[in-house]
């Protein structure tokens, strides 16, 4: 499947890693350094605008590296980019850890991973099915 990509900055189109890769790499466009405190919340630019198919989202997860070593999350989990969005690509980073973490330009801050979703209709009912596991969830099935 083809994607079209605009890149507004000078660094380079997302790409994957590996081969085995799902989530392609988005890169920090930013002027200069820009310093998160613990706890705190910035919205960083990729100067990367998608033109996603129609059946399809991107969606945009925290890179295990930068959460692992230094708490780098994102704030809204995952983030989601509809099909029709053409806004450019953002990604809104957290500082989780205890110290600053200064992110530099162009570092790698996060992934886009492309899934294919299917839309449902809903229908109003009163009851809905009855299951083995019922109501029961937040770890009701153990350890």
């Amino acid at each position: 499947m083809k994607m079209k990509i605009m890149n507004k900055s000078d660094l380079p189109l997302p790409k994957y890693k590996t081969e085995g890769s799902s989530g392609l790499d988005l890169y920090a466009n930013i002027e200069k350094e820009v310093t998160l405190k613990p706890m705190e919340r910035k919205l960083i630019s990729t100067g990367i605008f998608v033109e996603i198919p129609k059946g399809f989202e991107g969606q945009i997860r925290a890179r295990s590296g930068l959460a692992l070593k230094h708490g780098i999350s994102l704030v809204n989990g995952i983030g989601t980019i509809d099909s029709d969005y053409r806004g450019e690509i953002k990604v809104i980073l957290i500082n989780l850890g205890n110290e600053n973490f200064t992110i530099e330009r162009g570092q790698r801050i996060a992934q886009m991973v492309i899934m294919k979703y299917e839309k449902v209709s809903l229908e109003n009912v009163v009851d809905i099915s009855k299951t083995d596991r019922g109501k029961g969830g937040f770890g009701h099935t153990g350890k």
